[in-house]
């Protein structure tokens, strides 16, 4: 039988209190008592999963939020490559609360915050100057979750997060009732699997929204990662990072990544217009794909400084890179690390932003008596190159 270590709130304090880092390489659990508290009458819970590797996952019901995420680096030890905080005060107090839950209803861009379903209407929340961004101001990353310690249905631990977003909550049609379970593999492999019914036409477009830092630390730049995306078109915007409804090939331009290239390499070119309207790297790739809902390998990202690789696999048609521009360093996380400019790199499997409003994008509507659903992997290795 495979062993597997399953921590939930006391189990979490105990082990940090008995001097038991986890695997004992390096890896500095985040205390739940940290994270205990109520909100909006709701507790709020730490849950951690490990697996034999040591490879280990920090959770909040809050935002159904990535904390920790400790795996393998090529020196023998473990590194936490998200960024966040040491306590439930810093995700509430941030300036920048997209740092690792999952948002929606409706993830990315909507131009102006309409849309218009079965001949009506729909206004959303602004929130992103004359747009409507990741679900509103008190979208999901804002919302206490139900959670549960469960397995995956080949036996891996797992915690489910729900919630039930009513009908109009942020302006959206329809309750809609959504899970998301988050399991982690013997081969280093976080799997985050989503669920979501209605009941009344609606869209929906959830992602996981995680700064990723392949060095273990704020303190450094993500420009040295070398990254790769399996896309040859992407979806250029107007200046309000909205797409326009073109899908052009990324052939010639500095978005194609079909070769690793550094992030830092071409990420200041102001004289390529879509470079320039997102200060850097902010955009939907148009993932190339053997059929519309095919499993295949998104991206990856390997840092050669500690040798450690991500592989992003997904069943979603777009992929959004967006490199930490907005970060400026007066925000200090864990470990005392501040997050500093080009920190922290968004990789969002997703729709694509603004589909609601493009024919020729995928849908993103969701009927009564059908399941949305989307399967996203994020598999670690490490390697010396």
């Amino acid at each position: 039988m495979k062993r597997y270590i399953f921590l939930v709130a006391i189990a979490v304090c105990l082990l940090s209190c008995t001097g038991n880092s986890g695997a004992g390489n390096g890896i500095d659990l985040l205390d739940a008592a940290a994270f205990r508290t109520e909100i909006a009458g709701k507790p709020v819970m730490l849950y951690t999963l490990q697996n034999e590797n040591g490879m280990t996952v920090q959770l909040t019901n809050y935002g159904a939020r990535i904390v920790a995420l400790w795996v393998p680096s090529a020196d023998g030890t473990h590194k936490d490559v998200v960024w966040g905080f040491e306590n439930i005060d810093g995700y509430l107090n941030t300036a920048d609360k997209y740092c690792g839950p999952v948002v929606g209803r409706y993830g990315n861009r909507i131009g102006k915050g309409r849309f218009t379903l079965d001949g009506k209407e729909y206004q959303l929340t602004i929130n992103n100057g004359e747009n409507h961004l990741h679900g509103g101001t008190g979208g999901f990353e804002a919302r206490v979750w139900n959670g549960s310690e469960t397995v995956d249905k080949q036996g891996n631990p797992a915690v489910e997060m729900t919630y039930r977003a009513m009908d109009g909550e942020e302006g959206y049609p329809g309750n809609l009732d959504i899970a998301v379970t988050y399991s982690l593999t013997p081969a280093n492999e976080l799997v985050i699997d989503y669920k979501a019914t209605t009941d009344a036409p609606t869209i929906v477009n959830p992602t996981s929204h995680v700064y990723y830092n392949l060095h273990g630390t704020s303190e450094k730049s993500t420009d040295s990662h070398l990254l790769t995306i399996h896309a040859s078109h992407f979806t250029p915007t107007d200046a309000g990072l909205i797409p326009t409804g073109e899908i052009r090939p990324v052939e010639g331009t500095p978005l194609d990544f079909r070769k690793p290239h550094a992030i830092g390499e071409r990420i200041g070119r102001t004289d390529y217009e879509p470079l320039a309207f997102g200060n850097g790297y902010d955009h939907n790739w148009v993932l190339d794909k053997p059929a519309p809902s095919a499993v295949t390998l998104a991206a990856e990202v390997y840092e050669p400084a500690t040798g450690i690789v991500m592989k992003i696999l997904t069943d979603q048609p777009g992929f959004q890179f967006y490199a930490g521009q907005g970060m400026d360093g007066k925000e200090v996380g864990k470990r005392g690390d501040r997050h500093n400019y080009h920190s922290g790199l968004a990789l969002e499997t997703q729709n694509f932003p603004d589909a609601p409003n493009h024919d020729n994008f995928p849908s993103s509507v969701l009927r009564p008596g059908e399941t949305y659903t989307q399967h996203t992997v994020y598999a670690f290795e490490t390697v010396k190159r």
